[in-house]
Parts: C-alpha cells; structure tokens; sequence
C-alpha cells in the first residue's frame, strides 16, 4: 500500500495529505491560472506554480518508500542530471552577470515537467491511485475542451467579444484564455489528451473515445492552430522511422500516414475549415533568401553577434537574455513584479522582436517565430545547456517512453522546439509529463499484477 503522506497539523488535529494528492494539487496550479487570471485573479497567480510544483515534487521525491531498483535509478538519474543544469544556468548567469530571479525561473521553466515527472514515477501507485490520479488528469481535459467548445460557440454567436486578440479563433483557447498563444498550448494538449484517451482509455467504449478525440481535434480546427497539426504529422513519420526494425508495422504505419497525408491534401484544397493551411504553401518564402527563412534564423543570427569569447559558445548569454520564454515575454510582461527582484535583460531579445515586425511574415504565423526553444536554450545557455537538456530528454525517452504513445508524445515536444516556446509552456509541458507519468505508471501496476498472478 502507498503510505506516501505530509502531516498538517491544525488545532491539535492531524490531516493527511498523499503526494499524489499534493501533485494533482501542483499540476492544477499549472493548468488553470490562465483562466483564473482573465476572471480576475491577481497576475502573480501566474507565478505560484514556481514554487507550489517543486514543493508537491520534493515531497514525493522524499518521502517514497519505494525499494523498485528501477524507479530509483530513473529518480536519480533525473536529480543528477537536474543538478548538472542548475550549474550550468549558475555558470551561465555569473558570466553574463544576468540576475538571481533569472537563475531561478530561468531553471523552473526548463526543469519544472522532469521535476513533475520525477515526483509521478517515484510513488509506488497502487492500482487505486493511479485511477484517482488519472480521473483527476481526464476530468481537467475534458473541462479544458468543454471550455474551448463553448468559447468557439459564443464567439460565433456574437456573445463573447475579445479586444485583446486580432484573429477571432485566436481567442479559442479553453483554460489557457487570454494568452498569446493559448490557441496553440490549448490545441496541443487537447490532441494529446485526445490521443491518450482514444489509446490508453481500453475500458471506455470506441464510440466514447472516438467522440472524445473528434472533439479535441474539432478544437484544433477551430482555433486555427495549423502548427500543431503539422507537428503532430512529424511525429508520427518519425515515429514511423523509429519502428522501421518491425517491417510489417512500419509497412502498415507508412500506407496509413499516406492516404491521411492525402485525405489532409483534399480538405486543405476543398474545405473552408482547412483552407488556412495554404498559407504556408508558398514555395518563395522558404529558400536560403526567403522570408520565412530569414526572420526564423534572425535570433540565432543577431546572438552571436554578442558573443564576446568562446566561453560564450559554452554558456550562451545568460538565462533570460535572448529569445526564450522568460526574456521573450515574461521578463518584458512582468517587469512591474520582476525588476524589483532583480530581473536583468538584454539587448538581443528587442532586437529580435524589432526583426518579427519588420518582416511581413514575422506576425503572421508562429510558424515562422525565431522565438522557439532550440534557439532559446542554446541562446541562454550555450552548448553545454543545450547538451544538458538533451540529457534529460534522453533518459525520459530510454528510461520512460516504452511505448509508441509516450514516444510520440516526447517527439512532439521535441519538434515544437523548432517552432516555438511550447517546450517553455508550463502549462502544456506538464500536462505531456503527466501523461508519459501515468503511461509509465500503467505499465508498472501491470507488471506487478503479472508477477503476482505468475
């Protein structure tokens, strides 16, 4: 039986809190304070999830009782590697003389989902909380497509009006509401979820998690966001290639991935609903001189040009100093919380800005964002960042994902790196660490069930 519980003493009484409870908890204060923002709650809402995720993470981190040599080789292998890039990103800032505050939510936003991720493994779930735990996760999804329905429903009614958002599907967004670019966190893990369920959810009847995934891929029509689309196709051929040693599968995987590619071709040149995906059928903008090439490789192009010394190459231009998620929009947004903190800039990150709304493309898809993950890790802190990171990646996909669902997942994150700051998304980063979690913990509870039968 998990055992795993934090004591809260009040008035001589004992409550009982178990890490799960506390991680669902946490995850929540990741996925709702967008919405909880826009009805008014304050905008330091948005920043509690900082210091709620480590907290719910360390307790179950610390207080396992678990004896599985393999949970507590992942764990470890996670913390060490974690270490290693909180060094980094320390190495990084004293170079560059970038702030502490930067050090500190320059790390969260890149270790928080391994930190979540960390936190679901190492519990010995029972099969009974593990069914609590993925009621919770189902029951956020469904509320967040739920939501972004009725958002398309009102706005086409002429009830919900948004000032905020040029693009009126920009605006359907569900629980991430109101943010830049809540149509894409929002599409993305709803396809996710609707993937997960349609998979994993065997107990349900078809219909049910055909209705579930139809609902969660009409979100994605109507919010407009061709790039999750695009970069859920990606995946899948990758995954395809990845299976290549199972001819037969691989054989099956390719004839299913052409007639969808060609059912996609049709609706893009047939149907209204998809004719926005010819805005990116446009050969001229993507040679060595195109557009689209060149404002996508500006911050790469403008960084370097501040590199001072090799060392630079290394450790980059300090957290929060070029085209991240934190000197990109958090740094700028929050400057009333965050200066006072300490908070330092650069440069470079207007510089980059100034290049998207000089090019005629810059604003008109986050297609074509030299703010994306890639250029923003290796931006902040270099090489040996970039290579850190990788690390993490590489124990999640070698230790985590042995299965074809959590290796899609993993690769979608790892593609929409070259897109935008979706890997930076707490929101949509945890959500894909709960899945992959739960997906790792399924296949446990299983085995133990197997052996204990055997």
């Amino acid at each position: 039986m998990n055992k795993q519980v934090l004591y809260l003493k009040n008035n001589n009484k004992q409550y009982i809190l178990k890490s799960s409870t506390l991680l669902i908890i946490a995850f929540a204060t990741v996925f709702f304070p967008r919405i909880m923002n826009s009805v008014g709650a304050p905008a330091p809402i948005n920043f509690a999830h900082f210091a709620i995720v480590p907290f719910a993470c360390g307790v179950a981190i610390f207080q396992t009782k678990t004896k599985n040599r393999n949970q507590i080789s992942i764990s470890q292998a996670l913390m060490s590697t974690l270490v290693v890039l909180l060094g980094v990103m320390t190495a990084s800032a004293l170079l560059n003389s970038a702030g502490a505050i930067n050090i500190i939510l320059g790390f969260f936003l890149l270790a928080e989902p391994f930190m979540f991720l960390l936190g679901i493994i190492c519990i010995p779930m029972t099969q009974a909380s593990f069914r609590r735990f993925r009621k919770w996760i189902v029951g956020f999804s469904c509320f967040h497509i739920f939501l972004a329905l009725t958002q398309k429903l009102l706005l086409d009614l002429g009830i919900m009006h948004v000032t905020t958002m040029k693009i009126p599907e920009d605006n359907v967004q569900g629980v991430f509401y109101l943010s830049g670019s809540g149509h894409v966190v929002g599409s993305s893990v709803s396809l996710s979820f609707g993937l997960y369920y349609l998979v994993s959810n065997r107990k349900s009847p078809l219909w049910i998690r055909g209705l579930v995934f139809f609902a969660a891929f009409l979100q994605l029509l109507f919010a407009d966001a061709k790039q999750v689309l695009l970069v859920s196709l990606i995946s899948w051929l990758l995954l395809i290639l990845l299976n290549v040693k199972d001819i037969r599968k691989t054989i099956q995987y390719i004839v299913i991935a052409t007639i969808t590619a060609f059912i996609l071709v049709w609706c893009i040149q047939n149907l209204e609903l998809f004719r926005a995906f010819n805005t990116w059928i446009r050969p001229e903008i993507y040679g060595p001189d195109g557009e689209a090439t060149l404002v996508k490789t500006a911050s790469m192009r403008l960084i370097v040009l501040y590199f001072k010394s090799p060392l630079n190459w290394i450790l980059g231009l300090g957290p929060g100093h070029t085209v991240g998620r934190l000197g990109g929009w958090m740094l700028p947004g929050y400057a009333n919380l965050l200066n006072p903190l300490g908070a330092t800039i650069h440069p470079v990150s207007q510089q980059v800005w100034d290049a998207v709304e000089a090019s005629w493309i810059g604003s008109a898809s986050s297609m074509f964002s030299p703010f994306f993950g890639w250029a923003g890790i290796w931006g902040n802190i270099g090489f040996l960042g970039l290579a850190t990171y990788l690390s993490l990646a590489s124990i999640v996909w070698r230790r985590l994902c042995q299965d074809n669902l959590s290796k899609f997942l993993m690769l979608n994150v790892l593609v929409h790196g070259f897109i935008f700051s979706q890997m930076e998304e707490p929101g949509y980063m945890l959500f894909v660490a709960a899945l992959i979690g739960l997906q790792w913990q399924e296949r446990r509870i299983n085995k133990l069930s197997e052996n204990s039968v055997g």
